[in-house]
């Protein structure tokens, strides 16, 4: 097929991409003064970060930009360029060293000082990528500025295929989930599998048109497409992980907490179909403020759109800084080393995984755990894991370097507020390991919830013959944190991105007026132009979703003893949408999402006071529409990069969510009747259940205990924690405003969100690695090598991940559901000391010593 580069003349040579790096200047232009033709290929295809080969297959994107960039006139690109260094000020992703090239092309060639013909060339380069493509070079690296509506993408075989591997993948990462650590079918381990699948299927199948009229359809359209396998992918990541429900029914159900002999499959079903479409109406009514503005990147999903291409779309062979490896071989030789490697961190010498080695030094000593142990400890250390499953654990090679970076502050400034805790004995936490969720009573035990209730409710006379429960100093960090940080980040947000909430909540009101408007219409960037072909799903087809979710909310509420009553049920749900909306801004754009479950477990301590039961259920109902909203957004946005219907997407979301309520359901049913000693800590295969106890210290405290007893007489500090947050919210935007440049990569929000990694089982060892990458990657890499970093990068953070979850699976099925136990000084060195043990404390009780005041002090 002949390329329209191929005609294009330029007036000197070809000049290699690394040569044109290694001349850049601050704008990333060449410093050469060799004049290059507006139409250059090298330039054009240097700029979009596509390849420095010309036959490369997503060369189209060049050739589309120069076909754009002749009808790019002088005046139309400062006045794109004008609105874009408007638009996108402040914007961290957006990189500094482009926004400087903007505001130079503003001020003219003169203050440009490259001479006229570069001016010109990068004057309306910038214009037309930003008007015609997209100025993260993030997005371009994975979506294509172009669409083919003839693709075929909702087919018959994307349901049958898809719905298979989504009732597959929901009952195995059901089965798994309550394991720690527990390996999941991820998307990137589904979409290897959804390929080999769909092209079997439409190598081998009929090609029959079933059905009559318009109702028809053909069983088999041609070859596996990169839509259709998209749209598989997006159905069986919305329902391919555990009902979110499910995820809180053994605190409520087992006899080690609150033993709720009435929680049947049919009830379970109920509250998942509730959180669950709570989840995807949410979603679908925010899209407008987290799905369709330019700025919400969402670099969670480019990873699985790269993936995606690389499996489907064919490519050529190219030459990147000395790579001639394709996509595809380069996935799959990473992913079969990283399938072989995890056998060694997970059975061979699993120290390499909780590499906990300053310990080894002295494994009993109590200061050194401490401070540098990875499982009771606070994780101060170097060199902390040789495990993909541990180094990825922040998302090192997908989030924004300034993420990382920020998040990690947060953590370290974490790590030493509990230190000060406990060799101080703030609220006797020298008593108690520093890093835990569990809820200790006087005597320095676990807190045994039988003791202070009657009939289900909190009895106030046997609380004061028993105890007051202490917590650990993380889990006052956390706790403390993460009531700072709702209220900060809800003022924080909506004052930096007001314009962009008061536009949407304008369209949005509009659309109920005009119901046959068109969402799309409101937004003028490329990708949404594109997709104005496509019928679009109106805002009441999500208001009717909700409608539906809350009805069978209200009568799982009404008709089974949850002790809430429904106006608590419907109070959760306005908290819950208005505190979404600037959460998933933030996600949209930094990949982290800050959580509401701590402020509606303390309301429902508020609303149904000395109701352990009342305040889990405030909490999965705010947590459910908060999780399943993240996730359906983010598979609206993937949706939106590869230009698929939007009405295909709602409809294989819906049908994914059924499929997933109803099998992990049953998966939990099977789990509870066939794991003996299920969520203990001591559970041999190791399903432990880690958030189930962090659930149930949770509701005690802030449930049964009751919010008022924990704010006034145990931690008063909780209740500043909220005004707090409030107060400085403002001034830290007005200070980011103040200093926009020296600041620009400082995220408050994210340095808070850090604080709230402690107080469970995780600590610095799980981040400190994933800093190491971050910085490698997401920022050396990224700036020196683009190309590279722009093809393999995404790829490689993929292939990592499906390899390691394939092992994890293989290892787990085969050697550690039925243990076949490896005994060796590699395997045992870990868990031989204080650290590994779970038993590293500062001070220790001695014989009739007990925590805190002595007995009738409380009330």
């Amino acid at each position: 097929m002949d390329s329209k580069l191929d005609t294009i003349e330029t007036d000197t040579e070809a000049t290699s991409l690394q040569s044109i790096d290694e001349k850049e200047d601050f704008h990333g232009n060449s410093s050469t003064t060799s004049k290059f033709r507006i139409e250059d290929p090298e330039i054009i295809i240097e700029r979009i970060k596509v390849s420095n080969d010309l036959e490369d297959v997503l060369v189209e994107d060049a050739e589309f930009v120069i076909d754009k960039l002749k009808t790019m006139d002088t005046s139309e690109a400062l006045k794109v360029l004008g609105q874009a260094y408007e638009y996108f000020q402040g914007d961290m992703n957006f990189p500094l060293r482009t926004m400087d090239k903007l505001k130079m092309l503003l001020q003219g060639s003169d203050a440009y000082g490259l001479g006229e013909d570069l001016y010109d060339l990068d004057l309306r380069l910038e214009a037309t990528l930003i008007k015609y493509h997209s100025p993260y070079p993030e997005v371009r690296s994975v979506c294509s500025p172009v669409d083919d509506a003839c693709i075929p993408c909702e087919t018959f075989r994307v349901y049958l295929i898809a719905g298979i591997w989504t009732a597959f993948a929901t009952f195995v990462n059901s089965f798994l989930y309550w394991r720690q650590p527990h390996f999941t079918f991820t998307s990137q381990v589904m979409q290897i599998l959804i390929v080999p699948t769909g092209q079997f299927y439409s190598r081998f199948m009929p090609d029959w048109r079933v059905g009559y009229g318009e109702y028809s359809f053909r069983l088999n359209p041609g070859p596996w497409s990169f839509k259709e396998q998209v749209l598989a992918t997006i159905m069986i990541n919305a329902g391919s992980s555990v009902a979110i429900f499910l995820c809180y029914v053994p605190t409520m159900q087992l006899e080690m907490f609150y033993g709720l002999h009435w929680l049947s499959y049919g009830f379970n079903v109920l509250m998942g179909l509730c959180c669950q479409f709570f989840g995807l109406a949410v979603a679908g009514i925010l899209r407008r403020w987290v799905v369709y503005p330019v700025k919400a990147v969402w670099p969670t999903i480019l990873p699985t759109l790269q993936l995606n291409r690389t499996l489907v779309v064919p490519e050529r062979r190219t030459n990147v800084h000395g790579w001639t490896v394709s996509k595809y071989k380069f996935f799959n030789i990473v992913l079969g080393c990283a399938f072989v490697y995890f056998f060694i961190p997970d059975y061979l010498f699993t120290a390499l995984s909780t590499f906990n080695w300053p310990t080894w030094i002295a494994p009993q000593n109590n200061n050194l755990a401490i401070i540098m142990g990875s499982s009771a400890g606070l994780g101060f250390n170097p060199v902390t894991t040789f495990d993909w499953s541990m180094l990825n654990y922040s998302n090192s090679l997908v989030l924004p370097c300034f993420a990382i970076l920020n998040r990690y502050l947060g953590t370290f400034i974490g790590a030493i507020i509990i230190i000060i805790m406990i060799y101080t004995n703030y609220e006797s936490t020298a008593y108690i390991p520093p890093n835990t969720s569990t809820v200790y009573d006087r005597y320095g035990v676990k807190y045994n919830t039988t003791r202070v209730m009657t009939d289900g409710y909190f009895d106030a006379e046997k609380y004061k013959l028993y105890s007051p429960p202490f917590i650990s100093a993380g889990a006052i960090t956390l706790d403390g944190a993460d009531y700072t940080l709702i209220t900060f980040a809800f003022v924080y947000i909506f004052v930096t991105e007001w314009k962009t909430i008061t536009k949407a909540f304008t369209g949005f009101v509009r659309s109920l007026r005009h119901r046959d408007s068109n969402v799309l219409d409101e937004f003028d960037d490329p990708v949404s132009k594109l997709m104005r072909r496509y019928p679009e799903v109106p805002d009441w087809w999500y208001i009717i979703v909700l409608l539906f979710a809350m009805t069978i909310g209200i009568i799982a509420v009404r008709c089974f003893p949850t002790q809430l009553p429904v106006w608590a049920f419907f109070a959760v749900i306005g908290i819950t949408i208005a505190l979404l909306t600037p959460g998933l801004i933030l996600y949209a754009s930094a990949g982290y999402m800050f959580s509401i479950q701590h402020l509606t477990t303390l309301l429902g301590g508020y609303w149904v006071p000395g109701s352990g039961i009342a305040c889990i259920f405030t909490r999965v109902l705010g947590f459910g529409m908060d999780e399943k909203a993240d996730l359906y957004v983010g598979d609206l946005k993937l949706a939106h990069y590869a230009k698929l219907p939007p009405r295909a997407v709602f409809r294989v979301q819906v049908l994914s969510t059924l499929i997933q309520v109803f099998i992990s359901g049953a998966s939990w049913e099977m789990l509870r009747k066939g794991i003996p000693d299920l969520c203990s800590l001591t559970q041999k295969s190791k399903y432990t259940c880690t958030f189930a106890h962090t659930m149930y210290s949770q509701s005690l405290l802030f449930g049964l205990i009751g919010p008022k007893r924990t704010f006034d007489e145990i931690y008063p500090v909780f209740k500043w924690a909220f005004l707090i947050g409030a107060l400085i919210a403002v001034p830290c935007w007005f200070l980011r405003r103040l200093f926009p440049r020296t600041l620009h990569y400082w995220h408050p929000v994210l340095i808070l969100s850090g604080v709230t990694h402690w107080g469970s089982t995780y600590n610095l060892s799980y981040y400190t690695s994933g800093v190491y990458l971050s910085v490698t990657f997401m920022w050396y890499i990224k700036t020196r090598y683009t190309l590279w970093w722009a093809k393999y990068n995404y790829i490689l953070s993929s292939a990592l991940t499906a390899g390691t979850a394939f092992s994890g699976i293989l290892i787990f099925l085969a050697l550690q559901y039925h243990p076949k136990e490896l005994n060796w000084w590699g395997n045992t060195v870990s868990d031989a000391g204080v650290d590994g043990m779970m038993t590293a404390r500062v001070k220790h009780l001695a014989v009739d010593e007990t925590l805190g005041s002595a007995q009738g002090t409380w009330s």
